[in-house]
């Protein structure tokens, strides 16, 4: 499927520059969940971690960043353009009850199987997980005018940094509720990990509302120039933020012993919780690219919407399909492959199982492209039946 137009699918009704930007983001983020499962910086140490990630490693994780924000927003884009066009607010509120109901619960089970492939597993509680309670919060807000749901969006977004300060051991049995709005970390039972909540819900909330309150941009005859000037005006104010080293994140950056250490350690901005320095310069860069990518025709844009056009189908078919090809290679490099079951458990309980597994990164990149080809056609088949078939329960697929 080529891209016809700048603004609209060929044929339809969807706006083929949203899907295209998810595809791209798609893209991307298997990049750093191959590297995960294909490179030592998967176990062994954070690769945003300046001290001992080396350059290459740092922007192939960093370029990253612009996947789950982009993620997140653009499903509330997505639920105003359906507001917009059904005029219900009952049916889109239900909807995003159910929805967000049935994307935790995947979540949960089909989504986690792939990353650990093993039962039981450690629960990994990561963006379905968010988009899910994020679509549940917004069943609620999408009672509110447009502007007030951009307006939360903007308060939560640039305001919960104030309460990086309360820990959720403060709230003493309440620890995990806590844990599952702002901070996030292992959740502990009886000394053993239960879950892994990387995305508390709070600040993924204020990002899906932000994506509901700048939905009418998409089908302004001035999107593009508004998306430009937001764009350019986030990305100054995080140069301003991070450079006066006050409010934005939890992890003020200094000067390193060379230009290379304190460019990376002034763009390590803090995803677990998202904070506003990591909204600014994740969104910010993706609102100057949308006019751009909009004029995108041809065979690219016809690969980019494919993935974008079924964003779970890839999301899913992703982790499978990198997860077996991570155990295939390792296990025909002689390297140890069994760490790779049950895999999140081990990465928190027994990471020493991997050494001696991982491979150089343009591995990673073959490992990415690989995973890419693997996943198109399927992909591409399942575009078609969602574009020729109207069944309701598509719509949760």
């Amino acid at each position: 499927m080529t891209s016809t137009d700048t603004t609209k699918a060929a044929g339809g009704g969807r706006l083929s520059v949203i899907d295209a930007l998810r595809g791209l983001v798609i893209i991307v983020m298997v990049l750093d969940h191959v590297r995960d499962y294909f490179h030592v910086s998967g176990y062994a140490y954070d690769p945003i971690d300046f001290h001992h990630s080396p350059p290459a490693v740092y922007a192939t994780r960093w370029i990253t960043h612009l996947c789950a924000a982009t993620f997140v927003w653009l499903a509330g884009v997505s639920v105003w353009l359906r507001h917009d066009k059904t005029n219900d607010t009952r049916a889109v509120s239900t909807f995003l009850l159910t929805r967000g109901l049935w994307l935790v619960f995947l979540e949960c089970t089909v989504v986690n199987f792939g990353w650990s492939f093993s039962v039981p597993f450690l629960p990994l509680l990561q963006v379905i997980w968010a988009i899910g309670f994020s679509m549940i919060a917004l069943a609620a807000l999408v009672w509110l005018p447009r502007v007030a749901v951009l307006a939360t969006g903007i308060v939560i977004i640039a305001g919960h940094n104030l309460l990086d300060g309360i820990s959720a051991k403060s709230f003493g049995a309440w620890e995990g509720l806590w844990m599952f709005l702002h901070e996030g970390g292992v959740g502990m039972w009886h000394g053993q990990p239960f879950a892994l909540i990387f995305y508390p819900v709070l600040p993924w909330i204020g990002v899906i509302a932000l994506g509901y309150g700048m939905g009418a941009v998409f089908t302004s005859s001035r999107r593009d120039l508004i998306f430009t000037v937001c764009g350019l005006l986030m990305i100054a104010a995080f140069f301003a933020l991070r450079w006066l080293n006050v409010y934005g994140t939890t992890a003020p950056w200094a000067n390193q012993h060379d230009t290379a250490r304190t460019i990376m350690d002034f763009m390590n901005v803090q995803k677990y919780p998202p904070s506003l320095d990591y909204v600014l310069a994740t969104l910010g860069p993706i609102f100057v690219l949308i006019p751009w990518l909009a004029r995108l025709k041809g065979p690219v844009a016809g690969f980019l919407v494919t993935f974008g056009s079924v964003p779970l189908m890839a999301y899913v078919a992703h982790l499978y399909v990198m997860h077996a090809l991570s155990i295939a290679v390792h296990f025909a490099a002689g390297q140890p492959f069994l760490p790779f079951i049950d895999t999140m458990r081990h990465f928190v309980m027994s990471p020493d199982l991997f050494k001696g597994s991982g491979f150089p990164l343009w591995a990673v990149y073959l490992g990415w492209m690989a995973t890419v080809a693997i996943i198109y056609p399927l992909c591409r088949w399942w575009q078609g039946v969602k574009r020729t078939r109207h069944d309701w329960w598509l719509s949760y697929l």
